[in-house]
């Protein structure tokens, strides 16, 4: 079993900055990739970012492209997703995610362990 802890979300102004942390505990020798989901109101959870655990290879959605950044600390057993440039249309609850197999996926599906999700809010 894999836990996760994700934290970081809040207010902010459009064109702000956040960092979102994700501290995985458990067996966490058995994550693959790491992943950050996001779901606003009355819509279905999409995917943002995801790097593999080891490697640091690093997958985007197009919206996302050139403001975010998704990095991992191993030693501390963390990811972070660095928002920059955020727009009104971010606003969302953002989850982080791992997965204990290859390949790297972008379907929410294929991931096995969900941390309990923190909100974002984009104002405008």
């Amino acid at each position: 079993q894999v836990q996760l802890v994700d934290a970081g979300g809040g207010l902010v102004q459009a064109g702000g900055s956040l960092r979102l942390s994700c501290v995985a505990s458990g067996r966490t020798f058995n994550i693959y990739t790491m992943g950050w989901f996001r779901q606003a109101p009355g819509k279905e959870r999409e995917f943002v970012a995801a790097i593999r655990w080891s490697g640091g290879s690093t997958y985007y959605q197009d919206s996302v492209k050139g403001r975010f950044t998704i990095s991992r600390d191993n030693a501390k057993n963390t990811v972070y997703l660095q928002m920059n440039s955020l727009r009104v249309e971010d606003t969302a609850v953002y989850y982080c995610a791992a997965r204990p197999v290859p390949p790297i996926s972008t379907r929410p599906d294929d991931y096995d362990y969900w941390g309990q999700g923190t909100q974002v809010t984009v104002s405008s």
